[in-house]
């Protein structure tokens, strides 16, 4: 057995190191945007229904509270994801829809709906 422990540490010293950290990790960014209980249910919701109006997705996201459904949408409106129509009427309309960035999520969302269901059939 060789006991080269120079140049074994020399080897590890000129591989590329890989930092994880909570700030250059952009599966963190991703998660900090899409993370938490409601949002991916939002992103699919407003994708399949679009233009979803508000009523519609309290009616259709089971569980969700008004104030948790306002505050999701303005989280998602302010990180450029959704765009929020507000009609001049009476009662006032507000449709929701993905913006072009938001739309850029969709094979991400396809690809997690499906492994979703792969993952539903194995714990059966």
């Amino acid at each position: 057995m060789k006991n080269n422990t120079n140049i074994d540490n020399q080897k590890v010293d000129n591989e590329k190191k890989i930092v994880f950290d909570e700030e250059s990790c952009p599966v963190t960014a991703t998660m900090k945007v899409l993370g938490g209980k409601w949002k991916p249910i939002l992103i699919n919701a407003i994708y399949l229904t679009a233009p979803a109006r508000f009523g519609e997705l309290k009616r259709s996201v089971v569980g969700i509270t008004q104030s948790m459904l306002t505050q999701q949408l303005r989280e998602l409106e302010d990180d450029g994801l959704i765009s929020r129509k507000i009609y001049a009427e009476i009662p006032p309309r507000v449709e929701y829809t993905l913006t072009e960035f938001g739309l850029t999520l969709s094979p991400i969302m396809q690809s997690m709906a499906k492994w979703g269901e792969e993952y539903r059939m194995k714990k059966v």
